[in-house]
């Protein structure tokens, strides 16, 4: 019973996934959590902060264990140069520690660069992100054309049924010639040829779409209807409040400063080599030997050997020690070092004025698409409405018998396609806008 309920459970889970109509934000919190680019620069932070930790622990000190056990076995000779066997057995053991004391700050200095470079990698994963987000929103925006120029075609598909439904009928009572016939067939056709088109096309961009989110059951994969308004505003800002906006949120300018920053930082860092290393050290320590042959004094007493742990009791000693590494020529090479740290200052600054240059490049790019997109969408919207005035005399004319089904056709085909191109415009108009909001710190939203 319990099997089946788990089943059951299971079933219904699955089922619930393969119904559900993805909103835009949903899909774009699940992109930006799965998304193998975003789990790539997840990975990178973490290493960033790994060396963080790294950094700041090298304030602490070094503390080691040495155990250490030989021996040896041979021949040996006295001062007399009388030979002996020479067979023993040494042991010992220690522990010690040592702390740095001063370098004019590098560890200090180090945390510091180190932290940039976090600061550095966490915008990089905000970059990424937002690429992610707005590739979502564009297949997103993509989905809901391609269904509304689906309708399109459907409705013209539909018209163009009739239209041969009648055709047929007037053909076989004889009140219209052949021809008629055909060429209502033909436009069927066409029609029905569009309207696969369209729909492989939303199929296409759906499945583009479920590629960003990473999902392996693309086939059951849906988004939500979304309501378009038809009669859309012009852009209300200006594009240099925009481009301000930008330097000021986008997260590769603010990943660029950090940069600069690290860099400088490093600078810092490579000048402490000219300044001496002062380290402390302590340590504990004590030995054991044992002569396994002992030889013989002068009495022909053998010699008396004490055991381990008296010996190591009585050889335990202690040490403290203060050492400095001041630096005296080492081939300029500290000097050339800091001379590259900055001239990766220069570099880091460059690459700051490329990522504002390129920002400012895409938000005009985007600004001058939105005014385009409008302005095509104001010459669509007239197109459509004259063309539904020429469709709408045409069918008039036809029924009366002053214009020709070819006529009615084109008038038709004319007017489907100033449909689409309305379409096409106005969600060309909403994805620049959409990219100018996201420009000026505005979150994505249909």
């Amino acid at each position: 019973m319990k099997k089946i309920a788990v089943l059951l459970m299971s079933f219904v889970s699955v089922y619930a996934f393969s119904q559900k109509k993805w909103s835009l934000q949903e899909c774009v919190n699940y992109a930006v959590e799965n998304n193998l680019q975003v789990l790539q620069n997840q990975l990178n932070t973490k290493t960033q902060n790994n060396s963080l930790d790294i950094a700041k622990r090298q304030y602490l000190p070094s503390v080691s264990g040495n155990l250490n056990n030989t021996a040896s076995f041979g021949q040996g000779r006295d001062v007399f140069g009388t030979t002996n066997r020479n067979d023993n057995f040494s042991n010992s053991a220690n522990v010690g520690a040592d702390i740095l004391v001063f370098n004019n700050g590098r560890l200090e200095k180090n945390i510091r660069k180190t932290e940039f470079e976090v600061e550095a990698s966490k915008f990089d994963l905000e970059r990424i992100k937002n690429d992610i987000s707005l590739q979502i929103a564009q297949q997103y925006l993509s989905v809901l054309l391609n269904r509304e120029i689906t309708k399109i075609s459907e409705s013209a598909l539909e018209n163009a049924d009739k239209l041969y439904k009648r055709a047929k009928i007037t053909t076989e009572v004889g009140t219209t010639p052949q021809t008629i016939l055909a060429e209502a067939e033909a436009a069927l056709a066409r029609e029905k040829q569009n309207v696969k088109t369209a729909q492989i096309n939303t199929d296409r961009s759906l499945f583009a779409l479920a590629m960003l989110l990473q999902l392996l059951d693309y086939k059951s994969f849906d988004i939500q209807e979304v309501a378009i308004e038809n009669k859309l505003e012009a852009p209300l800002f200006s594009a240099e409040n925009i481009i301000n906006k930008a330097y000021e949120n986008q997260p590769q300018i603010k990943a660029a400063e950090n940069r600069i920053k690290s860099s400088e930082a490093q600078t810092e860092v490579t000048k402490t080599a000219f300044w001496p290393t002062v380290t402390a050290n302590a340590g504990l320590g004590t030995s054991y030997f044992y002569a396994m042959n002992a030889g013989n004094d002068i009495n022909s007493n053998k010699i008396q050997q004490t055991v381990f742990f008296k010996q190591y009791k009585d050889n335990f000693g202690q040490q403290l020690g203060l050492s400095a590494n001041i630096p005296i020529f080492n081939k300029g090479i500290t000097k050339l070092q800091v001379e590259q740290s900055k001239i990766n200052e220069d570099i880091a600054k460059n690459s700051l004025l490329q990522q504002k240059q390129e920002v400012l490049q895409n938000v005009q790019k985007a600004y001058f698409d939105a005014e385009s997109n409008y302005e095509n969408y104001l010459a669509a919207v007239e197109a459509e409405r004259s063309s539904k005035l020429a469709v709408d005399f045409a069918e008039k004319s036809f029924a009366v018998g002053r214009t020709t089904i070819y006529d009615l056709n084109i008038a038709r085909n004319n007017y489907a396609n100033a449909q689409g191109a309305v379409a096409q415009a106005k969600y060309n108009y909403l994805f620049s806008m959409k990219l100018l909001n996201f420009y000026a710190g505005i979150p994505l939203s249909l």
